[in-house]
């Protein structure tokens, strides 16, 4: 007998026949329902308050779709708990696309400070990293400091005495501080203010010595000569202040923090749809008229893959883990 036409051989190709032609069903369903979605309105979730650097992406990313899709964006700010709140109501949502988050630095901070409700790597799909902001190391004008080669000096003189203002706890302008003492040898006091509107308001009244600043909060102020940029944090200059040394030029070679956002949707949302999302942000965020709207609030357009950006947040993750445990930082304080 010819060992291709025994029952137990032709059984076996029935059912491979059967698995390939149901896998390849399964593939156009999961085009289909891609190219469908989004067959109603989209919720972007973001878990800070209107207003900020954070706020003011989603927007234009949010408005953006909302014409290449044809259904309403739904901006929706829900902050509180370092970012946990928002950011939580997406990992427990349906995995279905309809629900996105915007997180940022923080988000890959807090799990060296705080008891999580989800798991940071696990519990999310990543869609694309959008946009870097850059942090500005700035003192008031009235300050006698010039250079951080001055801040330096005198933070050495006066051990403790120098302060320095954030927008929180474990937000991009504390770790940029905190990196900056650690790399440099000096002690410095931190003080959190709920925003970077309240901290630059301090810093611009005197009454702390500096901050480590978001570009989006600072900018108009040292464009408008209240604030002296002493160097910015990113790896190169920035386009906005092309005068102000990186704080590698300034001599802090290990000193490079980028303050990113990125967008997550919740584990298990279907691999079609979390590229169609990410293909149709990557398109706007190439639009010259998106990178001018982003420049002009001090960010960095990026634009990376689902897979960069998971390979980024694990990066990121475990070097912030570090920072936290070096510098002894501690939820409260």
């Amino acid at each position: 007998m010819n060992k291709l036409s025994s029952p137990t051989v032709r059984a076996a190709v029935v059912v491979a026949l059967w698995l390939h032609a149901d896998f390849g069903l399964a593939q156009a369903a999961a085009k289909d329902a891609a190219s469908a979605f989004p067959a109603r309105p989209v919720r972007l979730v973001v878990p800070v308050p209107p207003g900020g650097s954070s706020d003011a992406s989603a927007r234009i990313i949010g408005q953006k779709l909302a014409d290449a899709w044809g259904h309403q964006v739904i901006i929706d700010n829900r902050a509180g708990a370092a970012e946990i709140i928002g950011t939580e109501i997406v990992a427990k949502s349906n995995p279905d696309g309809y629900n996105l988050v915007l997180v940022s630095l923080r988000f890959s901070v807090n799990p060296s400070l705080l008891k999580m409700p989800y798991d940071a790597v696990r519990d999310f799909e990543p869609i694309t990293m959008t946009a870097a902001v850059g942090n500005v190391l700035v003192v008031n004008v009235k300050s006698p400091v010039q250079s951080v080669k001055d801040l330096i000096a005198l933070a050495k003189q006066k051990p403790g005495e120098l302060t320095f203002a954030s927008s929180g706890i474990g937000g991009a302008p504390h770790l940029t501080g905190e990196f900056f003492a650690l790399q440099t040898g000096v002690k410095l006091t931190h003080i959190a203010y709920k925003g970077g509107g309240p901290a630059i308001a301090d810093l611009l009244g005197g009454n702390v010595a500096m901050s480590f600043a978001s570009m989006t909060s600072s900018l108009p102020f040292i464009k408008a000569g209240r604030l002296r940029p002493l160097a910015v944090s990113s790896r190169e200059r920035l386009t906005q202040l092309p005068d102000v040394p990186t704080m590698i030029e300034a001599g802090i070679p290990n000193l490079e923090v980028r303050d990113w956002q990125g967008i997550l949707a919740a584990r298990g949302t279907p691999k079609a749809i979390v590229d169609r999302i990410s293909g149709d942000i990557a398109r706007i965020l190439k639009q010259p008229d998106t990178q001018a709207r982003y420049a002009a609030a001090g960010m960095v357009v990026i634009a990376s893959s689902p897979g960069e950006f998971r390979d980024a947040l694990a990066s990121e993750i475990k070097r912030w883990a570090k920072v936290v445990k070096d510098a002894n930082i501690k939820p409260q304080g």
